[in-house]
């Protein structure tokens, strides 16, 4: 990159928000064309903050950017679009009912020449679209196209509008392995033709494999700019924390393994608007992570809750211990043995109002009350206990769980559900927005359960998680069981192709 042209330089960025918060302090960050730089950095290091900076969501309290050799600031996003900076937020602005053609010419004040006609820019998104490999159809709806297709679509939504800046958060946060690629073969193409490219994430594998040069942040300031190709994952890893982590996983491998749980073709609720999807047959034993792969939105999250009580099985049996328990109360399944992490902390996991010490005696009142009267020394020493334990970064145990970090609430939920040494624990996304420090301690919890002898059913998206934590592999797709793989079995490509909606005995395994 030594002869290529700098397209960006961001220099002594400092962010403020009043007077206690430093989001950026004095940061330095270039960016040249025709490369992929990956931002790196745990949760609150100030890569959001920057960013926004960038494409004109903030202001910065100190420093200057200059962008294609001009000194300039941006007042909004339309701004920073019309100089040719676009952003990729994970959640698409996408309008459903519309084309993709209607939606390009939706809000865009400098459109190519021409582009004001739908025909013209219909023939433009279809040459576009053939440049950069990106197989987009002008004409289709939104609503039926799949999620790594409307991702093509902000794409091409930037390059319509001659972005020559593209920042993306989290670009693979849903999408399949394929779709991944397919992805990456884009921004290669992006690449080639002197796009610049911006890539915040925090799958090292990924990173790896796309960018040129790594920038990474610790604690508001930028503490290494490195080429991809001359570090490592676990250099890159200790430049983020500060320090070396394992993420490896030690198991045991428990006698007899005793069916835990069981479904018996369990019809359970499908989404508003989504097609009835086939009974699930599922056993879940003592000593094993059974996880759950798929693409966010494929039934998870109806299962695990109807598995809990949270939503009402249409037909079929849950069988716990050899016990049913399909028509119970949550309460009831709770004091049965079940242990429940939400994916959405906040919204289910819990009640945000209340402080930590609350929040842990949630749903086990009976077991601090005395006389009819609750124990405050009892529910103080368990709130205690799982702040020790997990590592929960607060005051005290008074401390509203509302105003903790997503990490340090996600630890929390955890703590409280661990510590009540559950028979089958129900986890769904269990690293969601965390770092990597935060991903050591919760994979590490999620296998100590596992190894002491409990049932863990766990759904999440990423398949590096899955891998890494299962004994056995499930795919769902649509809300079918496509097939259940054995760890030593299972592999990226494999899992891909069944989370795109292939039966296992059609994969070679």
């Amino acid at each position: 990159m030594t002869n290529a042209i700098t397209l960006l330089r961001m220099q002594k960025i400092t962010k403020r928000f009043g007077a206690s918060v430093l989001a950026n302090d004095k940061i330095d960050f270039d960016l040249h064309a025709g490369e992929v730089v990956a931002l790196l950095g745990e949760n609150g290091a100030g890569k959001s903050t920057l960013m926004n900076i960038l494409y004109g969501l903030y202001e910065p309290t100190e420093g200057k950017i200059e962008f294609s050799g001009v000194q300039t600031s941006f007042r909004d996003p339309a701004q920073a679009i019309e100089h040719g900076i676009g952003m990729i937020h994970q959640e698409f602005m996408l309008v459903e009912p519309f084309t993709v053609a209607e939606n390009l010419l939706m809000g865009t004040t400098t459109l190519p020449a021409g582009a004001e006609n739908l025909n013209t820019a219909r023939q433009l998104i279809r040459e576009i679209s053939t440049e950069y490999g990106l197989q987009v159809d002008p004409d289709a709806r939104i609503e039926d196209l799949s999620v790594g297709q409307r991702q093509r679509v902000e794409i091409l939504k930037l390059l319509f509008r001659h972005a020559k800046l593209l920042i993306l958060d989290e670009p693979t946060a849903v999408l399949t392995p394929q779709e991944t690629d397919a992805l990456f073969e884009v921004l290669n193409r992006l690449r080639s033709n002197g796009h610049a490219i911006v890539i915040v994430t925090h799958k090292m594998h990924e990173v790896m494999a796309i960018s040129d040069r790594v920038a990474v942040m610790r604690a508001g300031q930028m503490v290494a700019t490195v080429n991809t190709s001359e570090s490592t994952e676990a250099e890159l890893v200790r430049l983020m924390v500060g320090r070396d982590l394992d993420l490896s996983v030690d198991r045991t491998e428990p006698k007899g393994r005793k069916r835990a749980l069981e479904l018996v073709q369990l019809q359970v609720e499908a989404r508003v608007g989504a097609k009835a999807t086939p009974p699930v047959a599922l056993v879940l034993r003592h000593g094993e992570v059974l996880g759950i792969a798929g693409v966010d939105g494929n039934g998870q999250t109806e299962l695990i809750e109807t598995i809990f009580g949270l939503k009402e099985a249409q037909s079929g049996s849950i069988t716990l211990e050899g016990r049913e328990i399909t028509n119970l109360t949550t309460v009831e399944r709770r004091a049965a043995g079940i242990g429940y992490v939400p994916p959405d902390r906040r919204g289910v996991g819990a009640l945000v109002t209340l402080s930590i010490e609350d929040n842990v005696i949630l749903g086990a009142s009976k077991e601090f009350t005395q006389f009819g009267l609750l124990n405050r020394s009892l529910a103080r020493i368990a709130a205690d206990n799982v702040i020790d334990r997990f590592g929960v970064k607060t005051p005290d145990a008074e401390f509203i769980s509302g105003n903790l970090s997503g990490g340090n609430l996600q630890k929390l939920v955890l703590g409280r559900e661990v510590s009540r040494d559950p028979k089958v624990l129900l986890i769904e996304q269990p690293t969601r927005g965390l770092d990597v420090g935060a991903i050591e301690l919760v994979w590490g919890e999620i296998i100590e359960q596992r190894n002491q002898g409990a049932a863990v059913l766990l759904a999440s998206t990423e398949l590096e998680e899955i891998l890494a934590l299962s004994d056995r592999i499930a795919v769902m797709f649509e809300g079918e069981i496509m097939g259940i793989v054995p760890r030593d079995k299972a592999t990226t490509p494999i899992l891909g192709a069944m989370m795109a909606g292939r039966q296992l005995d059609e994969v070679a395994v």
